[in-house]
């Protein structure tokens, strides 16, 4: 599916997602297209993608990109040496996408080790990689404390996801990383608003 066809956040996800899967460059779609798919569906005109860049796959990308997308080719360059971000922008719909180089962060890797893939679309090739409902929830409720935890759209997207899930979230995997993330308490918060249990 084309963003010239249908120039929305999804048909955008999907078109970068279809470019980063012929370079073979491993992606999982995050953000709020995670949390919609998993939990409460909310519009959001931004895309988050976790990818897997090296930097011998920085001039490829930037010629299928072409002159459909605005980008900063230094700053790609730059984010695949540091494990940084850089962002695109799909000209004619004006969605952003922002991309974190997965690089070494290992919480990014197990990301991506997990993703699912999905059908997001009518369409036969209207799939892509998405991240998990637990990680997803673990990298929002960091972004929640690091933004002073006064995001009511962060929590609510945790939450959301809590209940849609119930008891089909993977609690092992939660319990190992909030900690190393440091949002254990948060967790245990969100659980309790979100009315699941704590334990087993």
């Amino acid at each position: 599916m084309a963003p010239d066809r249908l120039p929305d956040p999804l048909a955008v996800a999907l078109a970068v997602a279809g470019i980063l899967e012929g370079l073979e460059v491993g992606y999982l779609a995050a953000g709020s297209l995670a949390s919609s798919f998993h939990g409460e569906p909310r519009s959001t005109n931004d895309v988050d993608l976790v990818v897997d860049l090296r930097p011998a796959h920085v001039t490829p990308l930037l010629s299928a990109l072409g002159d459909r997308y605005y980008v900063n080719a230094e700053l790609v360059a730059d984010a695949t040496r540091t494990g940084a971000s850089f962002n695109l922008i799909h000209l004619r719909s004006a969605v952003k996408v922002d991309v974190f180089v997965a690089g070494r962060d290992s919480f990014d890797v197990e990301r991506l080790r997990h993703r699912t893939r999905v059908r997001i679309g009518p369409g036969a090739g209207d799939e892509l990689w998405l991240d998990s409902a637990e990680h997803t929830i673990l990298r929002k409720l960091e972004w929640y404390r690091r933004g002073g935890e006064v995001s009511d759209r962060q929590w609510r997207d945790v939450v959301g996801i809590i209940r849609a899930q119930g008891e089909t979230l993977d609690r092992d995997r939660l319990a190992h990383w909030a900690p190393r993330l440091g949002i254990a308490d948060l967790l245990e918060r969100a659980r309790r608003d979100g009315q699941v249990p704590p334990g087993r």
